[in-house]
């Protein structure tokens, strides 16, 4: 393919909007504020550990943000060979004026500097979202979210179900639960109640999906009324059931 037939085809696929599919933002504050946010995610945190960087450095408790950065540029040089790190030193060129091909000592005091002027910015997460022309981010909402004081057509919610259906056991979910709906559960009736209530809020908000982590030890089946209402009232009486138990009545919320 030709360098003129590559190009091309980039010029064609900048002009598309975007829509990010998944994300873990928060809608309430969605754009980076320090360089931190950016380095701090786990895909350059992992890279460094893997490079030698001890975990404490980076995670040292009311450690600044700014001395986050310092420490993580010093394993930069290691992770050289990375798409992760060609993204960074894209971001950096594109949104923040750098004009260096790398991240070293010498310069990521400056671009930090830079970057938090930027980001500083009142109207900085619309500079974003028109630079990158992203026109839905879909998040990852958990079920108790009031989903309010957000533009739901732009951070589109997605109800995430893990904890209903992995950590229904567990009281603090069960009291979740009955915040988030009004609804006591108390057999398998009121559980059903309570989920519709909640696929009711979320789809009442612009909800687009629905999502789960499947760990490779659960294998979803169809669970009778019957069968899961011995466990059910087990656990709502604040006893312990077996594994058996509990992934019955997993599957029978999934």
């Amino acid at each position: 393919m030709s360098l003129e037939v590559k190009q091309n085809i980039l010029t064609e696929l900048e002009q598309l909007p975007l829509i990010d599919p998944h994300t873990h933002i928060n809608p309430h504050s969605a754009a980076s504020t320090t360089l931190a946010d950016i380095m701090g995610y786990h895909y350059y945190t992992e890279l460094a550990h893997s490079a030698g960087l001890p975990k404490a450095r980076i995670e040292e408790p009311g450690i600044d943000p700014k001395e986050k950065v310092g420490r993580l540029v010093e394993k930069l040089g290691d992770l050289d060979n990375t798409t992760q790190l060609s993204w960074l030193i894209e971001i950096a060129q594109e949104f923040f004026e750098f004009e260096d091909e790398k991240i070293t000592s010498s310069n990521w005091e400056k671009l930090y500097d830079t970057a938090l002027a930027k980001m500083s910015e009142s109207d900085w997460e619309q500079q974003v979202l028109k630079q990158s022309k992203l026109e839905q981010v879909y998040l990852t909402n958990d079920f108790d979210d009031p989903l309010e004081g957000f533009d739901t057509n732009l951070y589109v919610p997605c109800l995430r179900t893990d904890d209903l259906v992995f950590h229904f056991t567990k009281q603090t979910t069960r009291e979740r639960l009955a915040k988030a709906t009004g609804v006591e559960v108390g057999n398998a009736a009121t559980l059903k109640d309570a989920i519709g209530k909640l696929f009711a809020h979320f789809t009442s908000n612009n909800a687009r999906a629905c999502a789960i982590s499947l760990p490779p030890t659960f294998s979803p089946q169809q669970v009778s009324v019957a069968s899961v209402e011995p466990v059910l009232k087990q656990v709502l009486a604040g006893n312990a059931v077996s594994v058996d138990e509990a992934n019955t009545l997993s599957c029978f919320i999934f």
